[in-house]
């Protein structure tokens, strides 16, 4: 096998004396794991930054082994989050998921846009709006997203104002409003594509991910959910 691709640093870490195993979220390739001989040296370390932009050159002899990676910066996005303590928190959060959540050298197609969307745009005002619309698309690249097309009990696709808990789906107002205080509220501002919606909608949303994340994924495949995505909802007081 051998390819070259670019991507972002999602994990990093000292393999023997000089070495790294690093861990790449690619355009083309998806999540890629390799190793870097004699990575760790004064020139190339920052390099490894998580959330840096580098282009790989991934080789191995035979196709069961691990990857071989060349490694070169093209921008050192890593930078951006490092004077913003919500930022290095979301920053945490996007490479925890996404090296638990995403299998190797699966191609992510469309759900790349909201990779790029996130580390790129994180020096606007609602940058994390685009965290949470990354979220929200890695739920649907796993196969557990949200069906909000229609309501779960009638049908209808008007009034929606909930998403049930227990199947994911959309609930009118009028089917939902007993139980309103068991249900999550409708993500008006994803379906409408509105990038600067209320604080308090993209809090509602994290909170849903993170309850369905915990539910659909991490429970079912018997893996530990990210402690640093845990109550992330809060940061968006600040922002």
């Amino acid at each position: 096998m051998n390819f070259v691709d670019e991507g972002y640093v999602i994990n990093c870490r000292k393999h023997g004396e000089k070495s790294l195993i690093l861990t790449v979220l690619c355009k083309h390739y998806g999540k890629v794991c390799g190793y870097v001989k004699s990575g760790i040296n004064k020139k190339n370390l920052a390099t490894f930054q998580p959330g840096n932009l580098v282009k790989i050159d991934a080789w191995s002899r035979v196709d069961d082994n691990m990857l071989s990676l060349k490694v070169e910066l093209i921008t050192p996005y890593a930078v951006n989050f490092l004077d913003n303590a919500d930022k290095l928190k979301a920053l945490s959060c996007f490479c925890a998921l996404s090296n638990a959540c995403l299998p190797e050298l699966q191609p992510l197609d469309r759900f790349y846009y909201w990779v790029e969307s996130f580390v790129n745009l994180i020096d606007e005002d609602n940058w994390i709006t685009h965290y949470s619309l990354f979220e929200f698309y890695l739920l649907e690249f796993l196969g557990v997203g949200l069906d909000l097309s229609e309501c779960a009990a009638t049908g209808t696709r008007e009034n929606l104002e909930f998403v049930s808990p227990k199947s994911a789906r959309a609930v009118c107002w009028e089917a939902g409003m007993p139980y309103k205080d068991k249900m999550f509220r409708f993500p008006h501002f994803v379906v409408e594509k509105n990038y600067h919606p209320k604080p308090a909608e993209v809090a509602d949303l994290l909170n849903m991910i993170e309850f369905f994340l915990k539910k659909n994924f991490f429970a079912i495949h018997n893996l530990k959910f990210p402690e640093c995505r845990v109550n992330l909802a809060q940061i968006v007081e600040n922002t």
